[in-house]
């Protein structure tokens, strides 16, 4: 890209682990090729308040291992608003900002083609715990959440053992079942709900508590994703059904923080590099992504119409190795 002088970075939406390694690496890598890089606090809302930070290697030393991000993060309404947009816009022009680099998800990529159709190149880095951008196989933040989760599930299981009781364990997604799937598998639980798998209670949840017990076992571990229905009412329900009282574990907002495990920091770092070198080659209004282990860049327009589905054949394997073929083997 001609003239590039001065870029923008931001982080929108919900945070996730990893993210300021990508600021980290957006940030080197633009100043080792002589641009400037100004980060934008708040995400798109920054942008518009003209909300900033000037970025140095100094500044952006010792983020590896942050979680968060030391831009801060926002959802702005006012964005989705072409009075919004044009505000924004004024920023860019006020900062002489000729492209922006958006960390985030889908709503962060829908802002990102938004502003790109006002004459601003702009690159997407995918951001989200949940991992379920259509275009990339991974999205930064997916194995710190994943590991956070699986660190608590495994402390609560010691005293679940010791009490001989159930536990219900709610972990997040919304819209997609990748973390409760992956959670689910490496904990051995019992059940896995998820919102992409459209379960017969009785069959998929009850019975395998039934099966269960009948083999001899005095714990069981569900996992649902927040999609698929609150650990309240799925504790309710298995109590209804089995008079058994089960404890009740959101894990919530503490998937997202704490440090990044080595594949979140590593992957950040390599789309960080890739999005700064997108634009310096004129590759604008695109998501860098992976596919195959390898870095892809894909336009923003087609990266918002592609969909991720379940693998059903992980949920398959899960539920072989919680019961086999006759509700028989380790969990």
């Amino acid at each position: 890209m001609e003239n590039l002088k001065r870029i923008g970075v931001l982080t929108s939406g919900g945070d996730a682990p990893g993210m300021n390694a990508a600021v980290r690496a957006v940030a080197r890598t633009a100043l080792a090729n002589g641009i400037e890089c100004i980060g934008i606090r708040r995400g798109w809302q920054g942008l518009i308040n003209c909300d900033f930070i000037q970025l140095t290697r100094a500044s952006v030393g010792h983020l590896l291992s942050k979680g968060g991000t030391i831009l801060y993060t926002a959802r702005s309404e006012e964005f989705k608003t072409p009075e919004g947009r044009q505000k924004a816009l004024v920023t860019c022009k006020m900062l002489g900002l000729d492209a922006v680099v958006a960390i985030g998800g889908d709503g962060t990529f829908r802002g990102a083609l938004e502003l790109s159709r006002l004459g601003v190149p702009v690159v997407g880095i995918p951001g989200t715990i949940d991992n379920d951008i259509g275009c990339t196989n991974y999205t930064i933040g997916f194995d710190s959440a994943c590991n956070t989760a699986i660190e608590c599930i495994d402390k609560l299981r010691d005293t679940m053992q010791s009490h001989e009781r159930c536990s219900v364990v709610q972990v997040m997604g919304r819209d997609a079942g990748f973390l409760a799937l992956y959670v689910g598998t490496a904990v051995g639980a019992t059940a896995v709900l998820v919102p992409e798998h459209v379960d017969d209670f009785e069959k998929n949840v009850i019975e395998r508590i039934r099966g269960a017990k009948l083999a001899g076992y005095t714990h069981f571990m569900v996992v649902v994703a927040e999609g698929a229905g609150t650990a309240h009412d799925v504790g309710q329900r298995i109590h209804d059904a089995l008079g058994i009282a089960p404890t009740i574990t959101v894990i919530g907002h503490i998937q997202r923080g704490g440090a990044p495990t080595g594949r979140d920091r590593e992957t950040a770092t390599r789309m960080g590099y890739y999005a700064v070198m997108a634009l310096v080659e004129g590759q604008g209004n695109c998501v860098i992504g992976t596919q195959e282990g390898s870095i892809v860049q894909i336009p923003i327009e087609d990266a918002l119409k592609m969909e991720k589905h379940l693998q059903m054949d992980r949920y398959n394997i899960m539920e072989i190795m919680q019961f086999g073929s006759n509700h028989e083997g380790e969990m």
